[in-house]
Order: structure tokens, then sequence, then C-alpha cells
């Protein structure tokens, strides 16, 4: 079998197991956050905690929450990396440098999972598993929770309520996170990924060269990377490394889970509000972007290459590709990881064509929708529906309304606020390293690429990504500084606006549907929500994609 067909079969593989998830696994979600029971080890969980699992929190109360679980959450894994050294399971791992434990401590509470770091050669096994994996659960559990919590402000009325942030992100890692990743890593364990507490072994090889070969608890931590969208790796290589993903069925269930709950949380959003057909617009949505995602990096590194040779003649640029993947593997996982806040590679992104690289880079600057990070993508698509509802409004000359709520200016206020700040943070940032010397000292490819380099840098930061391309030195002590505070302003900033615009919609009571109504169940309204996200983008990225990857796949 060619490696064009491959693809193909990977591709509908994937779509048909998605789509038979998608109406069972988006129900249970549902079920999960409207149930008014709680397991006894949730009860028990509360009791020690302090927690009233009854108490319903306003929107402000919810922010506070997570802002303040968060917290803890940094210093708590910032402490583990700079205490490593005296701590089990060290396998001779020194502490991790104040400046690095800052930004990595960061980048996983953000659910980011920017690595500056070799992951073998720097965590030792409990900073892998009682640090970084814990986080995996933890920052996901907090994105999804704030996913539920808008949901909820178009569920209720006349209230200030959202919902309580300690028992959803409780109920999200008990009920959605745990049992999927156990289930997950035994699969993974079975198609050959490691899991085990062996200390490192040197082997000398046929050559008479030394090799050393890496173990740990690999499996357990691959599994909710991806099924968390977390992104990161056990080892330097990340997901192109054959102990992570040892074989073409390992790369296309690490893909599967990366996609599984993204795609299935518009379906628990149109059983809490009481409409199907609302989720299978915002599915239609997602679906759309990452198809065309898919599609858009899949042509280009097969027909552009930039060695002049033909890369036809490879079957595709092969530069960065894991022969045992290929490029429609690469093309595949790349596409789906970057329109998620994953990060996770099984490719070498500094090395895609530079419109691949640029359709790459795009997939971050949409605010990750396509199906975007759990719970992220889905309050951040729920809010471009707010906006495209508006500007519907406006064309039409009447008060816009989305699923039976008012979009007042008070709701766009907030709207606005949640996507004008990526871009200030990204470009801010982006702009600061290019125009100061220090920010200048670690770009090592000068030109239009070096420029995609930073802005791809910021822009996987700042929407939690976490992948990268490699040509800039990233460990140097201006981009771990600058790094930690963009991931953390990427990360908080439209939890908190998002949350507000839900405060402001459970505070209202719900309106009739008129004939004058914008149906949002229709393919007209996926269509324009489709348009207002590139618009979006294009608007407020296109200088920098002109300068950068346009300008490097022309010349």
């Amino acid at each position: 079998m060619n490696s064009t067909a491959a693809g193909w079969l990977q591709w509908l593989l994937l779509v048909a197991a998605l789509a038979a998830c998608h109406v069972p696994l988006g129900n249970y979600i549902a079920r999960i956050f409207t149930g008014a029971s709680h397991w006894r080890v949730e009860r028990g969980i509360y009791k020690l905690a302090g927690i009233d699992p009854d108490a319903d929190m306003r929107w402000s109360g919810y922010a506070r929450s997570v802002l303040a679980f968060s917290a803890v959450s940094v210093l708590f894994l910032y402490l583990i990396e700079r205490t490593q050294h005296w701590l089990f399971l060290s396998i001779g791992m020194s502490d991790v440098s104040p400046d690095t434990a800052w930004n990595t401590a960061v980048s996983f509470t953000t659910n980011t999972n920017w690595q500056n770091y070799s992951g073998e050669s720097t965590m030792s096994y409990l900073t892998q598993m009682g640090g970084l994996a814990v986080q995996n659960f933890l920052s996901a559990a907090v994105g999804l929770a704030v996913a539920v919590a808008v949901i909820r402000g178009f569920v209720r009325s006349r209230t200030d309520r959202l919902g309580n942030f300690w028992v959803d992100m409780t109920r999200a890692v008990l009920r959605l996170l745990l049992p999927l990743a156990v289930l997950g890593a035994i699969i993974l364990v079975a198609g050959g990924v490691v899991e085990n507490f062996t200390a490192y072994h040197t082997v000398t090889t046929l050559a008479g060269g030394h090799q050393t070969i890496v173990g740990g608890p690999v499996a357990s931590q691959e599994v909710i990377k991806e099924l968390g969208n977390n992104g990161g790796g056990f080892y330097n290589a990340n997901s192109a490394h054959p102990f992570e993903n040892p074989n073409p069925f390992t790369d296309w269930f690490e893909i599967f889970l990366i996609l599984l709950i993204p795609f299935s949380l518009p379906r628990a959003f149109g059983t809490m509000v009481g409409d199907d057909k609302q989720g299978w617009a915002l599915v239609a949505v997602m679906a759309i972007l990452w198809a065309a995602a898919v599609g858009g990096i899949s042509f280009f590194e097969a027909h552009l290459g930039t060695a002049g040779a033909a890369p036809q003649l490879a079957h595709g640029a092969y530069e960065g590709v894991e022969v045992r993947f290929g490029t429609p593997g690469c093309a595949l996982f790349a596409a789906s990881t970057t329109t998620t806040s994953t990060g996770a590679v099984n490719c070498f992104h500094d090395s895609l064509t530079p419109f691949g690289g640029g359709i790459a880079l795009t997939d971050m600057a949409l605010g990750e929708v396509a199906p975007g990070g759990i719970g992220a993508g889905m309050y951040g698509l729920l809010i471009l529906a707010v906006v495209t509802v508006f500007a519907a409004g406006l064309m039409v000359g009447r008060t816009p309304e989305y699923v039976r709520k008012k979009i007042r200016p008070a709701e766009m206020k907030y709207a606005a606020l949640y996507f004008l700040t990526l871009p200030v943070v990204i470009l801010t940032m982006a702009g600061l390293s290019i125009g100061t010397r220090i920010g200048q000292s670690a770009i090592f490819n000068p030109g239009p690429h070096g420029l995609t380099e930073i802005v791809y840098a910021f822009t996987s930061m700042a929407n939690n990504n976490g992948s990268a391309f490699a040509g800039l030195g990233t460990a140097a002590r201006w981009y771990q500084i600058t790094g930690g505070i963009t991931m953390l302003l990427g990360r908080f900033a439209p939890e908190i606006f998002a949350l507000g615009l839900a405060g402001s919609l459970a505070r209202q009571a719900p309106v009739p549907e008129t004939a004058g109504t914008l149906d949002t169940r229709t393919p007209l309204f996926v269509g324009m929500v489709v348009g207002v996200v590139l618009i979006l983008v294009g608007l407020t990225y296109f200088p920098a994609l002109a300068l950068g990857p346009f300008a490097e796949g022309l010349r």
C-alpha cells in the first residue's frame, strides 16, 4: 500500500471512530456535570478538603477558585522540580534550574506543556509521574470545568451562579479523564509503549559505541498527555520516539485520543441546552476547520519542497519525518495537534515546508477551536458563535440572540476582550524579542524563517499548545521568563473573560424565538462561524504570516 492510500485509510478510520464515540461520550459528559449525586470517593475528597459540594458560585468566585488552584499547582510543581535530587526515584537527576523550573511549572499548570529541556536527561521519574503527569490531569480538568460553567451560562436564567468549580474539576478527573486514561494506557502498553521503573542502561553497540537506553513510566504519561490535550513528552523526541510511539497503530490511537473529548463536547453542549442541533452545528464548524488543516498540510508536505528536487520522488518532503509514519502520518498528527492545544509531535515541525508550517501556525492562531483543547476549544467556539450572531444582528438591524439569550453590549465586551487578549500578548512578546538585543541573541535563523520561529513560539505558548519550531533558543533566560508570562496570560485571561460572559448570560431570562431569530442550527450559520473565525485570524495575523511563512515559501 502506498503512502497516499495509507494516509486516506488512516484518516477515514479516524473519522469513523470519532463519529462512533461522538454521541455516547458527549451524552456521558453531559450526565457527569448535570447529575446531583456525588460518588463516595468524591464526598471523601470534599470532606478532606473542606469543600461544600452543594455550594453554588458566582462567576467571580468560580474564576478566583480557578486562579487559586492554579497558583498552588505552580508552586507545588516548582518545589518538586527544585528538590527532585533529594526525593525518591531521582535516578541520579540533579535539581532543575530556577528558570527552567519556573517555565515548566507554569507550562504544565496551564495545559501548555512547553518544554525547554530534554525529559530523559532532566526530570526524575517522580517528577515525571508525580508532578508533570498529575498536572496533565488537573490542568485538563480545569479547562473542562470552565467550559461547563460557560455552558451553564446559556442554560440558567435569573441567577448569577455557575456551579461549583471544585465539584466540576473533581468529576472531570474521576469520572472522565481517569477511566479513559486507564483504558488508553492498557492499549498503549499492549501496542509496545514502555511502562517501567528500570534504571538507565548503557549498552555497547555492534560498532563499538555506547548508547544509553532510557525506560520509565511512559505509557501512563503518554495517554493523559494526548487525552488531556497537554502535549510535551517523556523523551526529547516526543511522540516520534519509539518508546512513546512504537508503530503506526499507536500513532493512530494517539491522534484519536487527542481529538476524542474535544469532538464530543459539542454533543454535551447540545444535550445540556436541550437542543442537539446546536451541538451538531458546532461540531460541523470544528470538523470543517480540522479537515481543512489536515488537507492543507498534507498537500504542501506531499507537493511543495524546498530542497530543489521534486519531493514527489520521495513521496513527500521527508526531512524531519519519522519514516515509520511517513508524510501522511506527519501531516495528520501535525494538524490534529495544532488545531487542539496538545503540542505533541511525531515529526519535526521546523522541517515542515514553509506553507505547511504556516498552516500549523495558523491553526494555533485560530484560537484552537477546531476542535480546540479540552474545554478551551468549546468555550472559545461558543464565544465565536456569540460574535457571529452579533455580526449577523448588525446586518439585519435586530438584537442578536443565541440559544435563547440576547447578546447585548455587556456580552460583546467580554467576547471582545477574550479575542483581543491573545493577539496583544503574542505580537507584543514577539515584537520585544525581535526588537531587543537580549531577544535577538537566541535567534539562530535570520530572515523569514527566524520570524516564523518566534511568532510560532509565542503563538504556541499563548494558545497553550506547546509545539515548537526548534530553531529558536527558547532555553535562554529571556524566553524562559517571557514564555512563562505568556502562558499565564494566554490561559487565564481568556478564562476570566469567558466566565464573565457566562455570568452575564446566566442573569438573563430566556427569550422566545420569533420569525426574525437567526436559526443557529443551519448550514448557513455554520458557514458564517467559519467565516468569522478566518476573518478574525486573517485580519490579526496576516502581516506576521506574510513576512514569515508566506515570504519564505514564495521566494
